[in-house]
């Protein structure tokens, strides 16, 4: 009985039945014995032939799910001042942006899969969290992604009134979703590199209204504060403009080389969107004096009227204001493909399909 059980079990190991230490060369080890294991929640990802999403793609589809630009982050002025606003967006990505993607980093790498969260749950809490932190985050993203467009007509319409309202409004809001609709049906290589042309497009204007505002930059305005601080709505800006650093985890099964990739394009897009928001607060508020209070939504556009002169179609007003209010509009949209196509879509077939084992163990 003992030897059939030894002659057994060499039938299936992948080592020479009379390897030993005298005979070293019958230590070979055959191949085709070898046990294969797939990682989990990466299938879709890792198979040959696909398009795999490269360095710079990934740096602009992080970019535009974390930030997008600095569009947003004027409440942060109107609420502290653009004393607190500098210091929150200067300290805030040291706090959390970047040990939240050191840990995006780490355990994208370790488990390179499309399952990202879905798959760190599964491993520390079971099955049963991780399909809800799946059900959690898609509800998420989808409530969350319902809101763009009409926030991209109103963004439009302080470029183009005539879609502030009524059918147009409807048709314009319409239009949007068809649109990115569409442009996410064409797969993640091609939204990733329209990712890189319209992060370029959407940073170049800011870049121009830094290099036009230098020579005008008074350092004694970073001192202002706001007479009445609203520290919740200070606090809340920061971390919704430095947030979601871990969506970007959805995508690490279609990452080439994602040890090596995903880390560099981590790197790259916290310092992108950091001194995305840095450099232009710090260009504004130097080149205007401006209260706090006047930070509302979409100020920047009024900022880079300030910052610049002249109203002509040829002046550096036009060339940096327009391409500021038309932008808004672009960043918002580009904003809704980005959190519901790399991060949102893959978490429904993550739970159906990557993870379906381990929910039918579970159930």
């Amino acid at each position: 009985m003992i030897t059939q059980g030894i002659q057994a079990s060499d039938k299936g190991s992948p080592v020479h039945p009379n390897a030993s230490p005298a005979n070293p060369q019958n230590l070979a080890v055959d191949a085709t014995n070898l046990p294969t294991t797939a990682v989990a929640g990466g299938g879709a990802g890792q198979e040959r032939g696909r398009n795999k999403l490269t360095l710079f793609p990934l740096i602009f589809l992080i970019f535009f799910e974390v930030a997008g630009g600095p569009y947003g982050a004027e409440p942060a002025v109107q609420a502290g001042g653009p004393l607190f606003a500098l210091l929150g967006f200067l300290v805030f990505p040291f706090v959390w942006a970047v040990p939240e993607s050191l840990v995006t980093a780490e355990l994208s790498t370790a488990m390179p899969g499309n399952g990202g969260y879905v798959q760190w749950v599964d491993r520390a809490f079971g099955p049963f969290a991780a399909s809800l932190m799946g059900t959690w985050k898609y509800i998420c993203a989808a409530v969350g992604a319902a809101a763009f467009p009409a926030l991209c007509s109103d963004y439009l319409s302080r470029a183009v009134p005539a879609v502030s309202g009524g059918g147009a409004r409807v048709a314009t809001i319409v239009t949007f979703n068809v649109a990115l609709t569409l442009l996410n049906c064409t797969g993640l290589s091609v939204v990733g590199w329209t990712a890189v042309a319209l992060g370029l497009a959407a940073l170049s204007p800011f870049l121009l209204m830094v290099a036009v505002a230098l020579p005008k930059i008074r350092p004694r305005r970073w001192g202002t504060t706001a007479r009445v601080k609203d520290w919740k709505l200070l606090l809340n800006t920061l971390f919704w403009n430095l947030n979601g650093w871990d969506s970007v985890s959805t995508m690490a099964g279609e990452v080439e080389r994602p040890g090596r990739t995903f880390p560099a394009a981590l790197v790259s897009a916290v310092c992108i969107g950091s001194l995305g928001y840095l450099l232009p607060l710090m260009a504004a508020t130097g080149a205007v004096d401006a209260p706090p209070e006047a930070w509302g939504d979409g100020y920047f556009a009024d900022a880079a009227a300030c910052v610049t002169s002249g109203s002509d179609s040829w002046t550096p007003t036009a060339w940096v204001k327009r391409p500021i209010e038309t932008r808004d509009n672009r960043q918002v949209a580009t904003g809704t493909t980005w959190q519901t196509c790399p991060a949102g879509s893959q978490i429904p077939w993550t739970t159906v399909n990557d993870d379906r084992d381990m929910l039918q163990n579970y159930w």
